[in-house]
């Protein structure tokens, strides 16, 4: 027992499902169905390997077992990719085993408050635990993180939009890359209130509002992070949003295809990608830019 760990310590079960048998959204709605205490996502860097990760209080080792592995199963996880435990920690610090400070890009480091920042890094980026995705462990995110980077470096935008934000990493990315009115943007309240707390907690300032769809103001830079399906799906909005660049991650390479004609359609053209494999996938973040006016 750490030293830091009272005798009365909660136990809880850990849920991890690979990432390529479950989408976010599926997994979601399924440890919200069982009242998860906290989720999260996890990468190995050297095999790029990621999984969801959940947490439960205990409430009936057996049953509660039985339950979340059919459900899962009825979601179309094959039992094999499903991976339920029994842990003797608490789910607060049940997440921390793993997790540590991150180098992303030239200039990044994401880390938990409890690892220090490692050297060599200017742009601090400290996240909490909570329900919110987004620690910047999976290769989309990595991806976006370091096409945000290499987009900030020479003159960081004036406004920018986060679409489908989770945690809040990439807002609070490029207010420390330097850019000015940030807007992050999530369907989902936990998500909202861990970009207001994790803003906090980096001692940046950024609007955070709940919303499924792009908003009618423009702005300089428009990053979002999600999956292929919504990003086809707001396609006209989020083009309308962008005055200049457009950042796409989320995406699959054999997904590209697609994602530019339907950005192409609305005035934008494909400037840079960024490529990572991972999981037996090969992972992509797009940068368009537009070529017509807003009007057209």
């Amino acid at each position: 027992m750490s030293e830091n760990q009272s005798s009365d310590q909660q136990p809880c079960l850990e849920l991890r499902i690979a990432v390529h048998a479950i989408d976010e959204t599926a997994f979601t709605a399924l440890t919200e169905q069982f009242q998860a205490m906290g989720r999260g996502e996890e990468s190995d860097v050297q095999t790029s390997k990621s999984v969801y990760i959940a947490w439960f209080n205990l409430v009936s080792d057996t049953t509660q077992r039985a339950q979340i592995i059919s459900m899962a199963m009825l979601l179309g996880v094959n039992e094999a990719d499903i991976s339920l435990q029994l842990l003797d920690d608490s789910w607060e610090t049940a997440w921390q085993k793993d997790w540590q400070a991150q180098a992303i890009g030239q200039r990044l480091c994401i880390r938990p408050s409890f690892c220090p920042t490692l050297p060599d890094r200017d742009v601090d980026i400290v996240l909490e635990p909570g329900m919110a995705f987004g620690t910047g462990t999976h290769p989309t995110t990595r991806l976006c993180l370091e096409a945000m980077e290499q987009y900030c470096q020479p003159s960081p935008p004036n406004s920018v939009l986060d679409m489908g934000a989770g945690s809040g990493l990439l807002a609070i990315a490029a207010i420390k890359l330097g850019a000015q009115g940030v807007l992050a943007i999530d369907y989902d309240a936990d998500s909202v209130a861990a970009c207001h707390s994790n803003a906090l907690i980096n001692h940046v300032t950024l609007a955070a509002e709940l919303g499924d769809t792009p908003p009618v103001q423009t702005f300089e830079l428009v990053v979002a992070n999600i999956l292929a399906g919504p990003l086809l799906n707001m396609a006209k909005g989020l083009a309308a949003c962008t005055e200049k660049t457009l950042i796409l991650s989320g995406l699959l390479v054999a997904q590209q295809t697609s994602i530019c004609e339907a950005y192409q359609a609305h005035g934008l053209h494909l400037i840079q990608q960024w490529q990572q494999s991972g999981q037996g996938d090969d992972w992509i973040a797009l940068a368009f830019e537009r070529t017509t006016t807003i009007a057209d």
